[in-house]
């Protein structure tokens, strides 16, 4: 009996013993936090960008219609159809314009008779002086007339004013129209016009004749143009100018409405703040976010940062840091919000 209780206080004695190596050695590993390693946050000079998305419109766009009304009966393309200057591209049913023409011509042959023969009668003093007069102002009219109808006949056949590709075709054979409707489009391409928007702040960077490079994405190629103009006057709604960039199109890849994004190279310089991608972190409802250490503390705390554009290796931070700022490079996989943290490279 004896035995039994001094082998139990051994025991118990033991486990104590061990308890306290095992909350020792949990206490050491807690208290031994992890090392990182820190770049210092400097800002670097770089030469001021801009970048803008914009739409591709023809160097010269011309829109079409009929100056007469009536039945179309010929198109001579379609919409993407190329289309030489002078070249016949629809007309309308003449039938009512020839024979409102050949009664025109009529009317002028039986007044200039009229006029022949009473013009003699008034150089033998036979006709008095206003009758003639009559006479000649009816000639007159009735020329008139007839040169209306010509260009009646005329204006029923429309051709393209300009060399370019068919860009809208907006009537049917077999339609009746009314005059002055504008029916078809006609843009020369050879060259064509990137017209963007930029904020009223960034307006100061601009100037015409600059570089621009143009990405269009529908045709995955990038061409460099330059800017042949700049607004005088703001959008009242976005306070933005806007900016046309032209650029050659020699294969006509480039088609009017196609979207593209322009990026820019100014002359000014700028100071910004750029850290290396790795150190830049993504939350759970993605925003950014690095890891900055606070030399006092000797903790690592999250900052929400804002990302800019990608200048060499590093990304442009726009927002949360600022200059000596202590970013973390490495270890962030094992840190939180506050963790205690050792510094392999400090300042």
């Amino acid at each position: 009996m004896w035995f039994n209780r001094i082998c139990g206080f051994v025991l118990i004695a033991l486990l104590g013993i061990t308890g306290c190596k095992i909350r020792g050695n949990e206490s050491a590993n807690a208290e031994k936090p992890p090392m990182v390693e820190v770049l210092k946050v400097s800002s670097m000079e770089v030469r001021k960008s801009l970048s803008f998305s914009g739409n591709i419109e023809g160097n010269t766009t011309v829109r079409l219609g009929f100056m007469v009304a009536g039945k179309i009966n010929f198109i001579a393309a379609e919409e993407g159809d190329s289309l030489r200057a002078g070249e016949l591209l629809a007309s309308i049913d003449p039938e009512s314009y020839q024979i409102a023409k050949v009664m025109a011509d009529a009317q002028v042959d039986q007044l200039q008779d009229d006029y022949d023969r009473l013009k003699e009668l008034y150089n033998r003093n036979s006709l008095s002086e206003s009758d003639l007069v009559k006479i000649t102002m009816s000639l007159r009219a009735a020329k008139a007339q007839q040169r209306l109808q010509a260009k009646n006949l005329r204006d029923s056949k429309l051709y393209s004013p300009i060399d370019g590709i068919l860009i809208r075709k907006g009537v049917e054979e077999g339609e009746i129209i009314d005059k002055g409707l504008q029916l078809f489009a006609v843009s020369d391409i050879s060259k064509v016009k990137v017209l963007g928007a930029i904020p009223e702040m960034e307006l100061r960077y601009m100037s015409v004749g600059s570089d621009a490079f143009v990405y269009v994405a529908s045709v995955d190629s990038t061409f460099t143009g330059q800017i042949v103009e700049i607004g005088a006057l703001a959008d009242p709604a976005t306070r933005t100018f806007s900016v046309k960039i032209e650029l050659d199109n020699s294969g006509l890849l480039l088609r009017p409405g196609m979207t593209a994004e322009i990026q820019m190279e100014t002359d000014k310089e700028t100071f910004h703040i750029a850290i290396p991608a790795a150190c830049i972190l993504r939350d759970s409802d993605n925003s950014s976010f690095v890891f900055v250490v606070d030399t006092v503390k000797n903790k690592a705390f999250k900052r929400l940062v804002s990302v800019g554009r990608i200048i060499g290796n590093q990304i442009e931070i726009t927002s949360g840091l600022l200059p000596n700022d202590l970013v973390i490079t490495t270890g962030m996989s094992k840190l939180n919000n506050g963790s205690s943290v050792t510094l392999n490279n400090p300042g």
